[in-house]
């Protein structure tokens, strides 16, 4: 489909379409904000009524995924940490704060990551990375690129090959994180225009049944849990609204541009105290509880906040500190998944039409 929005502006709209600063969360802006899109980009995309917020993929699009949620354990109150894009959600992903930020930051950010606190801690790590070239600067497509972690251990910053390797040799790290492919198309993103196609939601789905299958199918499978989510919702319809939370660090948004909402009056979700919206998650591990679905309230800060709790590590901001550890999704006593199951395969087949609608 051609790209929808979740930057700021859109999602408060989505929010509520007559009154984004509203404390009430109507839910009713979706299409206009897909349509508005379609219609103010040039050249304009195909989709000027925003028909496309309103879709969605089903088991025969995306069995893999479907099948993987299904046996092993998800949540349906699994949130963004903010109402706006990737980047500021991706920096609550590694620090617990976006730093102010709303927009991607312009600056290299010098908050202390779960890295540098597994560093601290003699913990070991690594960031694997689906797109990493050799060129200057040395990492490229990773999240750990936009804080001063990334030049403080290069090392630690490798190829996902190596990934595949460290399953099939026993030698994975305390902690890993996989970025995945935003410059190969393997990061399931929608297309951006007709001219500039982006990915393939199968591809993408496919490039991750190869990295869970080869640690299903290891030696590795028998103590880890890999937790597979995305940074935002990508601007599609939801009937959940994002939900009140902790503000990190009580700063407020630094970097609104003249005219963004928020600023020219003020409403609950113009702060850090909100989260953003819906996205999903998939807990695969030999202890996941099998066909298990989370109604627990939190945004995927949690994954630090379980590596938090794991490790004896203090908590990054009050946001991580306030969410759950993630062990309701586990039984460590009876161990539901001892033996994986065996998954279908994920077709890459299917139609992709970026200039047809229904």
């Amino acid at each position: 489909v051609e790209n929808p929005s979740p930057s700021w502006n859109e999602d408060h709209v989505d929010w509520n379409f007559h009154n984004p600063l509203s404390s009430t969360a109507t839910l009713d802006g979706f299409v206009y904000t897909a349509a508005h899109d379609a219609r103010t980009n040039v050249p304009p995309f195909t989709d000027v009524d925003g028909v496309r917020a309103m879709g969605h993929y089903d088991g025969t699009d995306l069995p893999y995924y479907y099948f993987m949620a299904s046996n092993f354990a998800t949540s349906d109150r699994w949130f963004s940490p903010v109402m706006s894009r990737t980047q500021p959600n991706r920096l609550y992903m590694l620090a617990a704060t976006s730093a102010g930020h709303v927009y991607p930051p312009t600056t290299t950010l010098t908050n202390q990551t779960i890295f540098d606190s597994l560093q601290a801690a003699s913990v070991s790590w690594k960031v694997y990375v689906t797109d990493l070239t050799h060129a200057t600067p040395p990492v490229q497509d990773s999240t750990i690129n936009m804080f001063a972690t990334a030049s403080k251990y290069p090392s630690n910053i490798v190829p996902v090959s190596e990934y595949l390797t460290d399953v099939q040799n026993g030698t994975l790290p305390s902690v890993s994180f996989i970025d995945p492919g935003f410059s190969s198309g393997l990061d399931e993103h929608p297309g951006l225009d007709d001219g500039v196609p982006g990915s393939s939601v199968q591809l993408g789905a496919q490039y991750v049944s190869t990295l869970v299958n080869a640690l299903m199918q290891s030696p590795s499978w028998q103590d880890s849990a890999f937790i597979l989510t995305w940074d935002e919702f990508g601007g599609f319809y939801d009937h959940v609204p994002p939900q009140s939370a902790v503000s990190p660090d009580g700063i407020k948004p630094t970097d609104l541009a003249p005219g963004d909402i928020c600023t020219k009056g003020t409403g609950p979700t113009c702060d850090f105290v909100y989260t953003g919206y819906r996205v999903p998650v998939i807990v695969i591990s030999p202890f996941s509880k099998k066909n298990y679905v989370s109604h627990t309230v939190t945004d995927y800060t949690a994954w630090l906040k379980l590596v938090e709790t794991r490790f004896n590590l203090s908590s990054l901001t009050k946001r991580d500190a306030a969410q759950m550890d993630m062990t309701e999704f586990f039984d460590f006593v009876n161990v539901p998944w001892s033996t994986p199951p065996t998954p279908p395969t994920q077709p890459t087949t299917g139609p992709c039409y970026l200039t047809k609608l229904p």
